[in-house]
């Protein structure tokens, strides 16, 4: 693997690069060598955040951990991606997406999947009308939701507004 290391408000030390390459390398298994995985590293305050995002064919896996130790958050974000990894394995073969981002050996192995199946327990169906990203906005704070699907009404594509962290809000589009 390819580690892209960066910080925001925080110094990326050799240590903590070796930190990152060590607990980090062991993903190395799952991928195939010229994975790139981009990490960010950032504090604010007492929070120390670790980041990492590894594109994948068809698919990104990523996560986010935040502690008030920065080698906690690497061990956090280690497990955490190892755990997506297993449960998003038998969806990945059956699909063939990305297949050949991975090592032949985590394909092949057989995870324990009883827990981290995933079951949709409702389906919901409402129309969707044409509207404004800031309409949309609205539409979801009244009702109390972190996110709203909408049709744009400027581009007339399917659009998703949501919450983000600090109050503020994001607009999802397809890609053109």
């Amino acid at each position: 693997m390819n580690f892209i290391i960066s910080g925001k408000n925080i110094d990326v030390t050799p240590g903590l690069k070796s930190a990152i390459e060590s607990k980090l390398g062991r993903l190395e298994k799952y991928f195939a060598p010229d994975t790139k995985a981009v990490i960010t590293l950032s504090v604010e305050k007492e929070r120390q955040k670790i980041e990492v995002t590894i594109p994948v064919k068809g698919s990104i896996i990523r996560s986010e951990q935040v502690s008030n130790d920065m080698y906690v958050s690497i061990d956090l974000v280690e497990e955490v991606i190892e755990r997506q990894l297993r449960r998003y394995k038998k969806k990945l073969i059956d699909k063939h997406q990305a297949a050949g981002d991975f090592q032949q050996a985590f394909l092949e192995h057989d995870y324990d999947q009883e827990e981290d199946e995933i079951k949709i327990e409702r389906v919901k169906k409402f129309d969707i009308k044409p509207m404004y990203p800031e309409d949309a906005c609205v539409q979801m704070e009244l009702l109390d939701h972190n996110f709203f699907v909408f049709v744009n009404a400027e581009t007339g594509e399917t659009n998703v507004v949501y919450k983000r962290k600090g109050g503020t809000y994001g607009l999802i589009e397809p890609e053109t």
